[in-house]
């Protein structure tokens, strides 16, 4: 069956496969939005407001096309602490450290905008990460890798070999929920 495209308010690549894997042709135009915590914000409350937020300023701009507007936002919380994406690398490692021998939760919201409303889904993962030497997180550091990914690490990459155990959703931790995106997506 040929699904319709849908407007990606996203730059991950990640996501863009994972569409794919349902079926979904992705037009890629990234939301440019404040992504500042607010004071108090409880980690799966603020995905879920930057995942609107993201899918709502794409709608303002693009709602004469009738295309569906999916958006996602993915962050790592450690207690109430918001681990986004690392600024430099000192701060990834700084991420790295605090993760290691902990179990912390991946939330990831989905929202989708279609013909001015807006339908929103949490998938929230916990996932147990190994206490990692300090020498391995300094080379994967040095990689490149976790620059460009919320708590300074990607499941699907080389970090994948730290992680126990998960309970809950690996695509969600990889920054899209396939269930929840199918959903929503279906509903339209």
């Amino acid at each position: 069956m040929q699904h319709k495209p849908i407007i990606l308010a996203s730059r991950s690549p990640r996501r863009v496969e994972l569409l794919s894997q349902l079926g979904f042709n992705s037009e890629v135009i990234p939301a440019d939005i404040d992504e500042s915590v607010l004071p108090g914000e409880d980690p799966a409350v603020y995905v879920q407001r930057l995942a609107q937020a993201k899918a709502m300023a794409i709608a303002a701009q693009h709602a004469g096309r009738g295309l569906p507007i999916l958006a996602a936002d993915t962050t790592v919380a450690l207690g109430m602490d918001v681990l986004g994406k690392p600024a430099d690398a000192a701060e990834a490692m700084h991420m790295l450290k605090r993760l290691s021998g902990t179990t912390h939760a991946v939330h990831t919201a989905v929202a989708v905008v279609q013909s001015g409303a807006v339908r929103c889904l949490l998938n929230s993962t916990m996932v147990e990460m190994m206490a990692v030497p300090e020498a391995v997180l300094a080379e994967y550091v040095a990689s490149g890798e976790p620059m460009d990914k919320a708590g300074a690490y990607g499941i699907q990459g080389r970090a994948s070999a730290w992680i126990v155990r998960i309970a809950g959703s690996y695509s969600g931790v990889m920054g899209l929920p396939l269930y929840e995106t199918a959903q929503l997506l279906h509903a339209w």
